[in-house]
């Protein structure tokens, strides 16, 4: 049996002397998607931003391996859409997808493909400030799928996408997961989760 890629036990966050996480375990294997639900308020995007290594928090988090942490070593083999990116000027969605082959390295797609799983064939010339809302997600989901990973954390990666796309997006990082990845996920929405292993937060205060 393969290694957990992410335990976490005790995870706990006060903000202002308020609870806003309290004693969430997980573990996660390599091959799972995990759903992250709960109302607003719960802390779910808060127990994202532990995993991430970018919110101190009670407990403890193990991600392959070690402590997760802001840097170069840590981001290698994670990927994380939360709020949308920083776009580069003066560079085309196409030119974006480029950029994180140079930087990461050939992944699992390249970025003529990734345009094409994503929708975004048509818009490659395109700045990423001129497409619309829905468009931009894809175009941070598919850089992060573009790139090699071992982790996937996502912050309502459906957000601003139809229904039809959510579907792709669902075979997407069931296809990652069964390639050996590891997923977990903010999501509102349980049907587009509804094949994935399920964690319900619960309001801590």
């Amino acid at each position: 049996m393969s290694e957990p890629s992410i335990v976490a036990r005790g995870v706990g966050v006060e903000l202002g002397g308020v609870a806003v996480l309290r004693g969430v375990d997980l573990t996660v294997a390599p091959g799972e998607v995990v759903a992250v639900l709960g109302a607003n308020g719960a802390g779910k995007t808060t127990l994202l931003r532990c995993l991430a290594g970018l919110q101190r928090a009670a407990g403890s988090v193990t991600v392959l391996g070690g402590p997760p942490a802001d840097t170069p070593g840590f981001w290698r083999d994670v990927a994380l859409v939360g709020d949308e990116p920083t776009w580069y000027p003066g560079l085309t969605a196409g030119e974006h997808l480029e950029l994180m082959r140079a930087v990461h390295g050939p992944g699992r797609l390249d970025p003529e493909a990734a345009l094409g799983l994503f929708g975004l064939t048509g818009r490659a010339d395109r700045a990423p400030s001129s497409l619309s809302t829905g468009q931009r997600q894809r175009l941070s989901l598919a850089m992060a799928l573009l790139r090699p990973s071992r982790v996937l954390l996502l912050d309502e990666p459906e957000r601003g996408l139809d229904a039809a796309f959510r579907e792709r997006l669902a075979g997407l990082l069931a296809a990652y997961a069964a390639d050996g990845g590891t997923v977990v996920m903010v999501t509102h929405d349980a049907g587009f989760a509804r094949t994935a292993r399920p964690l319900v937060l619960e309001a801590a205060a």
